[in-house]
């Protein structure tokens, strides 16, 4: 009877231990940041910044949304793809547990800013402290699974994108005229601000155990549909936002390069921890030239209503473009699902205009030993 009561228990080890390796095959992959990257946290939260309904997620395999703000995959998918790994779940889903935690987890939430009041006007979304708080929380799920000192190494050899920054001019400084960060600081002053606050949080994911960190910039928000329904009559980028943008990414590079000095060399000791993402220049490049990357447009929005398809969100009410990969803006703010493919692909084996000072291929060869 005795030896009976325990092969449930038998089982279970058994089956945890054949589960563990499978999921182990890839390096873990951790993901924090705003609408950009998030891939479904906000489907659980009661907000208004939410992917959750037709036609997001048109072109997924089943055709229904996934929570991930564009028509198909997002680029931490794509990241995943790189690492030969499934993509990372969200943090809050019911199915993060068992071995799937050694894969990873994506704690980012839409609506987000480096400042907590940025977007305050969407409702229970995950600010960045908490997604840092949830990143501990996390390491204990993983520590009770595997043990402590494998889950430090699953930390330390995993891969790390945060995506910030875009929000903070978006959904605060420029959201209405005279908002209360333009009143209190100059645009120069705001963007020391945010840097300075911002540093804090690169600082602190270092501090628990990630090695390799992808920070992206931001992006043209001049040109995105959103605001040239509300500033342009000719398709041409807002010049105040580009403005924003030009003058926050070389600081954002600037920053992560004394970061850099300042905790040494990253996983293994081979190369930096903090990894610099020219999202700006990616995206310029479509704008640019939409036609010489297969766009048919770089100003239209594939779903939306109003001009440019940028005014309020995507939904069954929407005007649907009927070929999503012609072009470059799925809805009023996020690449579609061929434009965050071409993305990507800089990620992954972009020049140091790119990405700086290496690639994702080149991360990838570095910390093979790390794997093996």
């Amino acid at each position: 009877m005795a030896s009976s009561a325990w092969l449930p228990v038998v089982v279970c080890a058994l089956l945890m231990m054949q589960a563990v390796p499978a999921a182990r095959a890839a390096r873990a992959f951790f993901v924090f940041g705003d609408s950009l990257v998030d891939n479904g946290n906000n489907n659980y939260l009661v907000t208004t910044a939410r992917a959750d309904s037709w036609p997001y997620g048109i072109d997924t395999p089943d055709h229904r949304a996934t929570g991930r703000f564009s028509n198909g995959k997002n680029v931490p998918d794509l990241i995943s793809e790189s690492l030969g790994s499934e993509p990372v779940l969200p943090y809050l889903s019911p199915e993060l547990h068992g071995a799937k935690l050694l894969v990873g987890a994506n704690f980012a939430s839409a609506g987000i800013g480096i400042l907590n009041d940025t977007g305050i006007q969407f409702a229970n979304i995950i600010r960045i402290s908490k997604q840092l708080t949830y990143f501990q929380q996390y390491q204990h799920r993983l520590a009770k699974l595997i043990g402590p000192d494998q889950a430090a190494r699953v930390v330390a050899g995993s891969l790390t994108l945060i995506t910030l920054g875009g929000n903070d001019f978006v959904n605060n400084y420029y959201l209405v005229p005279y908002s209360v960060r333009s009143r209190e600081f100059s645009l120069p002053d705001y963007i020391k601000y945010i840097l300075s606050e911002y540093k804090q949080v690169l600082r602190h994911i270092h501090g628990l155990g990630a090695r390799r960190i992808l920070v992206t910039g931001v992006g043209p928000i001049g040109c995105v549909p959103a605001e040239l329904a509300l500033h342009s009559l000719d398709g041409r980028c807002d010049p105040e936002l580009q403005r924003a943008s030009e003058a926050y990414n070389p600081q954002l590079e600037a920053m992560l390069a004394e970061l850099n000095a300042e905790v040494g060399n990253g996983a293994g000791g081979n190369g930096p921890v903090y990894v610099g993402v020219n999202t700006r220049r990616m995206h310029d490049d479509f704008i640019d030239d939409p036609h010489a990357y297969g766009f048919a447009s770089a100003t239209v929005a594939c779903c939306g209503q109003g001009p440019y398809n940028g005014i309020g969100i995507c939904t069954m009410a929407s005007s649907l473009c009927a070929d999503r990969d012609q072009y470059v803006f799925w809805d009023a703010f996020h690449p579609t699902e061929r434009a965050n493919k071409l993305i990507a692909q800089q990620y992954v084996s972009g020049t140091t205009d790119y990405i700086s000072p290496m690639n994702l291929s080149t991360i990838i060869k570095l910390d093979r030993h790390l794997h093996d």
